[in-house]
């Protein structure tokens, strides 16, 4: 009984939490710190009673520290904003120190330069677009910076998958 309450919570937890830290950046370009703290916090309750291994769990911590580091260094350089690299870090809980971090990372990259081209695009045609009254939100018509939250959230969501805690969740059902 806990363990498929645990594994439905993983199946919806992480994906809500997502889809909340990417419009929030959207619209405010922001990702609040609730978010990253849930996703952390769902990862540290329900990984043990979901069946994941405690070296797993340690190793996914280290994966999280060695992201962290990354993100810290980009955001002292001011190239990455707090909330992003809060937010990698907390993903990277989720994905562990294996192959599902790699692809996580490579598909938040290429997730973030189409985000930034769109991003861009619409930015150079904006008074065309508001013109024609098409809705855009003024983070993306005049915030000069880029809403990566969006990228993280769709890397996330096409590589959640692999995820070792969710693939634990998958097999419970399946």
């Amino acid at each position: 009984m806990i363990v498929t309450v645990a594994a439905a919570a993983v199946l919806i937890c992480l994906p809500f939490a997502l889809a909340l830290a990417a419009v929030s950046d959207l619209f405010t370009m922001t990702i609040p710190n609730r978010v990253s703290v849930a996703v952390i916090a769902t990862f540290i309750i329900l990984a043990p009673f979901s069946g994941m291994a405690w070296p797993a769990i340690g190793m996914s911590f280290v994966a999280a520290s060695a992201v962290f580091a990354g993100c810290f260094a980009l955001f002292a350089f001011n190239i990455m904003g707090g909330g992003d690299a809060k937010l990698l870090t907390a993903m990277a809980l989720w994905f562990g120190y294996d192959q599902s971090l790699l692809q996580f990372l490579l598909a938040v990259s290429y997730a973030g330069g189409g985000v930034t081209i769109l991003v861009l695009l619409i930015r150079t045609q904006a008074p065309t677009v508001m013109a024609l009254g098409i809705p855009v939100p003024p983070s993306l018509a005049t915030v000069s910076k880029i809403p990566y939250g969006i990228a993280i959230a769709i890397g996330g969501l096409f590589t959640i998958e692999h995820a070792p805690l969710y693939e634990l969740a998958l097999r419970h059902f399946g």
